[in-house]
């Protein structure tokens, strides 16, 4: 048997509904299934994140770590074996995929070292560094086809600010989010080819293992990949480990890394555009004042602050 978090369950019922209940409800037999077909056996406690369980495992043919990631299958984790093929092709320092089954969207992955997340390091600007030189290799590959784009997520996005905007109950709050949605419209023809992780944190880089040749790596896990530009890939990084005094430091050293210093305003303008996706979702959700993390990013990035 294996052990499913309660926060896992309750996030996935409270997002998911009935859906997000039927796929708690599946991951036993699942696993079972995935352990017996891939020759695994279980090799610690459960590991959880906010959409799937991971279950720490040996292969049982050689002896190797890994991890089997169970998640459902939706438009941000359907691209996943995609890029991370893509980036292990290019060796360009992405967790390692083992296998896949398409049917469920179960991933077998190299396992990384969960006690050393990029977060626990006490030099926070080192850290920021870090993640920079990461992103750097991972956007350098292009898209695969068949990714979701940016510019249809873009497209989506401005077609819902007029509706979801005046749903918001604060008029400074209001005039922030057009401003970010008017920055994304001087942008959003020209969405990039890049192959994107979109959620890369402090949290979503690991240390590699010395038993699978990765000592003193750093490694990426858990894309939501689409194919866009490379500028809509830095605000987790300036919202993750959240310091108001460094937002401008933490966006200039990550366009260094990125090599958009010279498209400074093009990098900016997405990076708004991830504070106004952000403000369309809360809206939708009843929210009516915006994150004040999210708003002080672009205040700081728009001069106001």
């Amino acid at each position: 048997m294996i052990e499913i978090p309660d926060e896992l369950a309750a996030t996935q019922s409270a997002f998911n509904g009935a859906a997000g209940r039927a796929f708690i409800a599946a991951l036993p037999d699942l696993a079972a299934q995935l352990l017996e077909r891939w020759g695994l056996r279980m090799d610690g406690p459960s590991m959880y994140g906010m959409c799937a369980l991971v279950l720490p495992v040996v292969r049982e043919a050689d002896g190797r770590p890994a991890a089997l990631k169970l998640q459902a299958v939706d438009e941000e984790t359907a691209g996943e074996p995609v890029a991370l093929r893509a980036w292990s092709a290019a060796g360009a320092g992405a967790v390692e995929l083992l296998d896949h089954d398409p049917e469920s969207g179960a991933l077998l992955l190299e396992r990384l070292d969960e006690r050393r997340p990029l977060s626990g390091e006490d030099d926070v600007r080192g850290a920021v560094g870090i993640l920079g030189a990461v992103l750097a290799r991972l956007v350098a590959v292009p898209a695969p086809e068949g990714l979701r784009t940016l510019g249809e997520v873009v497209e989506r996005m401005l077609a819902a600010v007029p509706q979801r905007v005046g749903l918001l109950a604060d008029a400074a709050d209001r005039r922030l989010l057009a401003d970010c949605a008017a920055a994304v419209r001087e942008v959003a023809g020209e969405p990039g080819d890049r192959l994107l992780h979109w959620d890369l944190h402090y949290d979503n880089i690991l240390a590699g293992r010395a038993d699978a040749g990765r000592a003193g790596e750093w490694i990426a896990l858990d894309p939501k990949p689409l194919a866009g530009d490379p500028g809509f890939e830095l605000f987790p990084a300036l919202d993750n480990l959240f310091d108001a005094d460094e937002v401008v430091w933490r966006f200039d050293a990550l366009t260094e890394a990125l090599g958009l210093e010279g498209d400074r305003e093009r990098a900016r303008a997405w990076t708004l555009g991830r504070v106004l996706q952000n403000g369309l979702w809360g809206a939708a959700e009843g929210e009516v004042r915006l994150a004040p993390d999210h708003a002080e990013i672009a205040r700081r990035l728009l001069g106001r602050a």
